[in-house]
């Protein structure tokens, strides 16, 4: 019941953040364009082209990570490989970013990746790692035989 509730409430956390994060690329992107902003000569097209593709990514990363946290609380089953790998790339991405947001942004925004953090630590540490079969030992050497 607990890790159905932790790995629902992971990828619920995650389709919200990115849903924030493309709001928050698509209201960077439109300021851009509108002041005219650049950097070091840059194109302001390419900027605005740039925070919108950059949010898009971000977003989709992010829902890409909900799917095995979903499916994960949906079946009560642990997640496969590929999916924990996902995850753990998830986790270490919002350790990261909570590190520089709280330099940048503010305890605020640290709390929220922490949280998100807790989650995905917890989503893959609640479902044991799947069983994995010894296979190619054909003579019963690593299997303990009975007499």
């Amino acid at each position: 019941m607990l890790r159905r509730l932790v790995a629902g409430l992971a990828a619920i956390t995650l389709v919200a953040e990115a849903a924030v994060l493309a709001l928050v690329h698509v209201v960077l992107g439109r300021a851009t364009g509108a002041q005219s902003m650049s950097i070091a000569g840059m194109d302001p097209d390419v900027m605005v082209t740039a925070t919108y593709g950059m949010g898009a990514a971000m977003a989709a990363f992010l829902l890409l990570c909900a799917v095995p946290a979903a499916l994960a609380a949906l079946r009560d089953r642990p997640p496969g490989r590929p999916a924990r790998i996902l995850l753990v790339v998830a986790a270490v991405t919002h350790g990261v970013l909570g590190a520089l947001a709280v330099g940048l942004v503010g305890w605020g925004a640290f709390a929220a990746t922490s949280l998100i953090l807790c989650l995905l630590v917890l989503t893959l540490m609640l479902y044991p790692a799947p069983a994995e079969d010894p296979g190619g030992d054909p003579a019963g050497t690593l299997r303990p035989t009975s007499p």
